[in-house]
């Protein structure tokens, strides 16, 4: 009988999907992997994918079973809001690396592996990764941990030399000119919101934006980047371009009649000085704040 192909649904990305094929038919399957890419980009696919082809390599009901996350040996970790506060921004915390412990240390219920997906791994606390750090260095048996995040600074170097990094393309949607960046994505519209409302209301929303980034630098540097490709986006429009080459897609062209090329120009100068703050030790919170600022008043 043919076995099932788990990866066969996975477009766009067939030098991570033809690594993940040569690892699970092996037998030199690493403890733990990173898969790295932007977000759409068929990371998490790709990891439960993964886990299928390990924990039921002949597919069938096992297999369904990890695609309706009812598979024992399968877990799916994912960000989630401080205890009490249900609305709190969205982290990995240690309780989560705590309770993924106590499962890695039972043995495999059904199949030969236990797989780990820790989705959002960008989004650990502070803290977290120290105490991840522990399950990284001494693995259970017959246990694979795939973390998911969107850039390899996003996490300490201590913690990605211990996974096998796979990396994901961008995606590009038909018609697209490819290598431009993926406009897609709850976060991408999450920073845009906050652009549209810093330049709508001003000042007390850009406060009440900043508060809720606070430390977060991934989250300042989604912002910042949206920002900059906005404003690419306009710049784009204003010259005429191939409307192909907006990131956005035509979102950006409405806009572009209400700044001259000089404010576009300017803006882009302080998205890149937010980018280059934000890398050093400039507070994320401060850098947004600022960024939001001077993007508000030219916008004005």
């Amino acid at each position: 009988m043919t076995r099932e192909d788990p990866f066969r649904a996975i477009e766009g990305q067939a030098e991570a999907v033809s690594l993940l094929r040569r690892v699970a038919a092996g037998d030199r399957i690493a403890h733990a992997y990173a898969f790295i890419g932007p977000e759409g980009s068929g990371r998490k696919a790709a990891a439960l994918a993964f886990a299928r082809a390990l924990v039921a390599p002949a597919g069938g009901p096992a297999a369904a079973r990890v695609d309706r996350g009812a598979h024992p040996d399968v877990t799916l970790i994912q960000p989630t809001p401080p205890e009490g506060d249900p609305k709190g921004p969205l982290a990995l915390r240690i309780e989560n690396i705590r309770e993924l412990e106590r499962r890695a240390s039972l043995r495999p219920a059904e199949a030969a592996w236990k797989v780990f997906i820790v989705d959002g791994a960008d989004r650990m606390t502070v803290a977290t990764p120290q105490a991840f750090l522990k399950t990284l260095e001494e693995p259970p048996a017959r246990t694979v941990i795939v973390l998911i995040l969107s850039q390899l600074r996003a996490l300490p170097a201590t913690v990605l030399s211990r996974c096998q990094i796979i990396r994901f393309q961008p995606r590009q949607a038909p018609g697209t000119i490819a290598l431009l960046p993926d406009g897609r994505g709850e976060t991408r519209e999450r920073a845009l919101g906050a652009l549209a409302e810093a330049e709508s209301e001003g000042g007390e929303a850009i406060l009440k934006i900043g508060e809720a980034l606070g430390r977060d630098r991934q989250a300042a540097e989604a912002v910042i980047e949206t920002c900059w490709l906005w404003y690419r986006d306009l710049l784009c429009a204003l010259s005429g371009a191939d409307a192909r080459l907006a990131v956005f897609g035509s979102g950006a062209a409405a806009f572009a009649g209400r700044r001259s090329l000089d404010e576009v120009v300017e803006g882009l100068r302080a998205c890149r000085e937010a980018w280059q703050a934000v890398q050093g030790n400039v507070s994320p919170r401060l850098t947004v704040e600022v960024l939001l600022s001077r993007l508000a008043v030219r916008a004005a």
